[in-house]
């Protein structure tokens, strides 16, 4: 399982033009039953992506190909988690740690 940080940029102002390209982009991601979770990171500092079934090396491609990195409106980060205790009402992230 991933966790992509997705951290605004001196250029935030640009993301108003490609919000329609960057909602796309995230409709894809769980149209490929990537993505799990999408949401702000509080206080309006960019936005964090829960991610599974997929490769690091296949979600950096992915996040690479996102409007919002390809115009530096964010810097991306992407950390690798290995879930060791779940709560059941998430016991369908068991699978996903990335290396299926």
């Amino acid at each position: 399982m991933f966790i992509v940080l997705l951290k605004f940029s001196n250029h935030k102002t640009k993301a108003e033009h490609f919000m329609d390209a960057h909602k796309r982009w995230i409709s894809q991601g769980f149209d490929d039953n990537v993505f799990v979770l999408v949401g702000s990171i509080k206080p309006a500092s960019g936005g964090m992506i829960l991610a599974q079934n997929t490769t690091l090396t296949d979600l950096e491609t992915r996040v690479k190909q996102d409007p919002f990195v390809v115009e530096d409106i964010v810097q991306s980060e992407i950390i690798e988690v290995e879930p060791a205790r779940l709560d059941e009402r998430l016991s369908f992230l068991k699978g996903g740690s990335g290396h299926e």
